[in-house]
């Protein structure tokens, strides 16, 4: 392996080591268990207390899916999917057909144990694999999505690049994302980061430049800060009650949970990172074209 591939591999088993330091199915079930819940009679709004990882939850997937007017029988990659909540909602409330892929291994596993548990066995597929080299067919997908992923890729313009190669033509991306704001160093450890050598916040300038490097069009980018704020605040309350609820994303992170909280809290307050949502369209196949 060439000094490049080294690194690569070395930042896919850290990430792996940071998202899942243990068994997370294990941990699921035991966290069910212990919130009094039978998890062999589990329903998707049980798991949406947890298995909508990204900042907004379940009400922010929903808006997005609104917000592009997702049709069913829609053909959806969802990279990053982690335990498929949002791959879940997308297909029992819009009609999709989703195909979720995650570089953590124990995450897939997870996500393909939690659909079966909730009724959804088999009508999600779900894959291990890198976001820069994505194990699916060019051209296989009328919608790319993707939420709160892009601070752990280094290479963005890789990842626009791959969008754009699975995407069919006039297909879309639709993106939750991390970026850059000008009130300081980001603060860790975060969700996505324990530290700053596995974080790759992109500025929203660079995020847009991938983009456009990929020949993918921009058709909506908004600031959606506030309503991450909103929801961590609420995350924040829970998790500093005592009688706080037993499930909840402390069922995925499972150390540091708080300071995590806090610290994800103070960075989009302060302005060192902002949330946005953003959709890119690939041009169309030209007429009279394959």
């Amino acid at each position: 392996m060439d000094s490049a591939v080294n690194r690569a591999h070395a930042l896919d088993e850290a990430l792996n080591r940071h998202y899942a330091p243990e068994d997370v199915s294990a941990r699921i079930l035991h966290s069910l268990r212990a919130a009094g819940l039978d998890p062999e009679h589990l329903t998707r709004d049980d798991a949406a207390l947890f298995d909508e990882f990204h900042g907004g939850g379940r009400e922010s997937t929903r808006a997005v899916a609104r917000a592009i007017a997702l049709a069913p029988g829609t053909r959806v990659l969802d990279i990053g999917c982690g335990i498929g909540g949002p791959a879940r909602t997308l297909t029992a409330e819009c009609g999709a057909v989703v195909t979720g892929v995650d570089l953590t291994h124990e995450f897939i596993t997870a996500a393909v144990m939690l659909s079966e548990r909730v009724g959804m066995g088999g009508q999600i597929e779900f894959l291990q694999g890198s976001a820069l080299d994505l194990p699916v067919p060019d051209a296989s997908f009328d919608l790319v999505w993707s939420q709160n992923m892009l601070m752990n890729l280094p290479d963005k313009p890789q990842f626009a690049r791959e969008v754009a190669r699975v995407l069919k033509p006039g297909g879309r991306c639709a993106i939750e994302a991390v970026v850059a704001g000008e009130g300081g160093d980001i603060l860790y450890p975060c969700f996505w980061a324990s530290e700053a050598a596995l974080s790759f916040v992109p500025t929203a300038v660079e995020l847009r430049a991938a983009f456009a490097q990929a020949d993918m069009t921009e058709t909506h980018w908004q600031d959606n800060t506030s309503k991450v704020l909103a929801h961590a605040q609420r995350r924040l309350a829970g998790l500093e009650r005592s009688d706080g609820p037993a499930l909840g994303i402390g069922v995925l992170v499972p150390d540091r949970v708080t300071e995590k909280t806090r610290n994800g809290l103070r960075n989009n307050e302060e302005g060192r990172t902002a949330a946005i949502q953003a959709v890119w369209q690939k041009a169309p196949a030209e007429i009279g074209g394959v």
